[in-house]
């Protein structure tokens, strides 16, 4: 955007429908594959103010529409009526339906705490949910709409108001990776800074093309697979996760076939395409529009970078391609990240200084060292600062500590909150009394103007005064044995007489669960992989079946969820072995751990 254009989502997308009305803004890939739906800039315009008009009709400004939609087109026409309505959308996924009550509960817990005024869904989820929720408290008083019946002469009747920055957009409610979900205030203002600062990083133009198969109800595929396109102009694909975790090389075919510029994920989703693909299925596919490939969202591993990268460079990607980046719902979504012109570095680190939160570089890597990937520079408009934890002073230069952040993306704070949102979006240093900050809850440090990230707070294992990083130790483990898969281990802390310990809970691969020889070297490969590489013992090893491991909607471990499992015997654990157990415990549930 330039000076003098629209400054809200709501006039942007107006000023699209009149100027490119015929260009197709969205169109949705059915198994990622079949394009099924597709919505033009004016279509979009016109969907979206027949839904606002509905919503104006019985509804006040301000008041809160959860959205409830299976992966498709009518989630972004509603998501935009809520905007046009100046109704506070509440993206959330649709609860499954059969006996698990899992995703219910979760929607009940965000419809209790955002005292949620009307449901939009599609007309089968609608269907479903009004009698699933019937009696329900949090579902007594809310109007539901089926949005697919909406009549779109009801455009016509659409009153449009003045948005103000500081008016809440919607509430993104955080994945619980660490602790209960919490919905994150965005104002428009907070938006607006935001996708701006993305557009400066991503240097897209109209003739970019995106292709997303992340969940449009978290913050990274709602602003930059949905939202940022309309920012800046340029068509979306988007796909239902589902599609790319069944087949994930759908996702590079469908940028092959769109000439996708923009387009990105979690690390897991680069290992994924990596392990789940031969060469004979990589050949034929064209990756050179490929420009802006974000890796985010969790931390980002060089091994996994270059892997994909020699897999996929024949097909024509290149390392300069890759954008890790850093953000958080709490600060809209972006804090830092790469450019064009960026390409990825890493820094090999002594593991036992990092321990002590001290950064020392090491040459080379060895079993004393970690490497870690850099998240960029920090974003224009932003401002980092690495804070101790404890005093909330600033750190000195090579200090690992929390990751404090500030600037117009920075959000208002947690929806009916106010304690939390003190504590965590109004922290001031207390050396220097520069605030206010938000509080990330990562470590990290600055090295050379670019972010780099450590690790979580709530995360950290502490054996005997030093402090070890889970991620560090998973990876250890994902490599000791061939019957563990990437991404399928937890690693986390665990109460014992002498204080904390850890504790691994770890997936084997499906065709070995039976054998009770293969989990006795297994569970002895990753006992010595964290003796030998990291210098402690471990106090308990869970092997599970695939799956088992609590992870969110993004794909992000839930460590302590995982925890709390361990101790509530709710794992589906095929072998059990403790410091007390001489040998692994075949068994078909996880016992209660020391």
């Amino acid at each position: 955007m330039t000076h003098g254009e629209p400054d809200s989502l709501v006039a942007i997308l107006r000023m699209r429908s009149l100027r490119t009305p015929d260009r197709v803004a969205f169109t949705f890939l059915a198994e990622g594959e079949r394009e099924i739906a597709r919505l033009t800039y004016a279509e979009l315009d016109t969907r979206s103010r027949a839904i606002a008009s509905q919503l104006q009709r019985r509804h006040a400004p301000g008041e809160r529409a959860l959205l409830l939609y299976p992966p498709g087109l009518e989630f972004v026409a509603a998501f935009f009526g809520c905007l046009y309505a100046g109704i506070v959308a509440v993206p959330a996924y649709p609860p499954r339906q059969g006996p698990s009550s899992r995703g219910l509960e979760r929607c009940r817990g965000i419809a209790r705490d955002a005292e949620v005024a009307v449901v939009l869904g599609s007309e089968a989820i609608v269907e479903a949910e009004v009698l699933r929720t019937r009696g329900l408290p949090e579902f007594e008083n809310a109007h539901w709409l089926a949005t697919e019946s909406v009549p779109l002469r009801d455009a016509a009747r659409w009153r449009e108001t003045a948005v103000k920055p500081v008016a809440l957009a919607f509430l993104q409610y955080t994945s619980g990776s660490t602790a209960a979900p919490k919905g994150v205030m965005v104002s428009h203002g907070n938006l607006i800074h935001n996708l701006g600062a993305l557009a400066y990083c991503a240097e897209n133009d109209a003739e970019s093309v995106s292709v997303s198969w992340l969940p449009v109800y978290h913050d990274m595929g709602l602003i930059t697979s949905v939202l940022l396109p309309v920012y800046e102009g340029y068509p979306s694909y988007l796909m239902a996760p589902a599609a790319f975790l069944q087949r994930p090389l759908r996702w590079p075919e469908a940028i092959s076939r769109y000439r996708g510029t923009f387009s990105g994920g979690p690390n897991f989703a680069y290992d994924l395409c990596v392990s789940k693909s031969v060469p004979a299925e990589r050949r034929g596919l064209d990756l050179s529009s490929w420009r802006v490939a974000n890796n985010a969202a969790e931390p980002i591993r060089r091994d996994t970078l270059e892997r994909f990268h020699e897999c996929f460079r024949e097909c024509g990607f290149q390392w300069r391609s890759f954008y890790p980046a850093y953000g958080l719902a709490e600060a809209t979504i972006l804090v830092s990240s790469g450019r064009r012109s960026y390409e990825p570095r890493s820094l090999t680190l002594d593991a036992g200084r990092l321990g002590c939160d001290v950064v020392v570089s090491r040459r080379s890597p060895d079993d004393g060292t970690v490497t870690v990937t850099a998240c960029g520079p920090v974003a224009p408009g932003m401002r980092v600062v690495i804070a101790h934890p404890d005093t909330c002073a600033s750190c000195t230069p090579g200090e690992v500590g929390e990751i404090w952040v500030g600037g117009p993306s920075v959000a208002r704070g947690y929806w009916n909150r106010s304690e939390e949102t003190v504590h965590t979006f109004q922290a001031f240093l207390t050396d220097t009394g520069e605030g206010p900050f938000l509080r990330t809850g990562d470590l990290g440090f600055l090295d050379q103007g670019e972010l780099v990230v450590t690790g979580r707070i709530k995360d950290l294992i502490i054996v005997r005064g030093r402090k070890h990083y889970p991620q560090d130790i998973e990876r250890s483990v994902a490599e000791c044995h061939e019957a563990i898969p990437q991404g399928s281990v937890a690693a986390f802390a665990l109460e014992g007489e002498g204080g904390e310990q850890v504790a691994i809970v770890a997936e084997v691969e499906r065709h070995r669960w039976r054998s009770g020889e293969v989990h006795a070297a297994v569970v002895a490969a990753i006992r010595q992989a964290i003796a030998e590489r990291h210098e402690v013992e471990v106090s308990l090893v869970a092997l599970v079946r695939p799956g088992s491991i609590p992870k969110t909607s993004s794909g992000k471990l839930q460590r302590q969820a995982c925890r709390a499992a361990v101790r509530e015997q709710q794992l589906k654990t095929v072998a059990l072995w403790t410091a007390e157990e001489p040998d692994p415990v075949e068994c078909g549930c996880a016992r209660a751990a020391p």
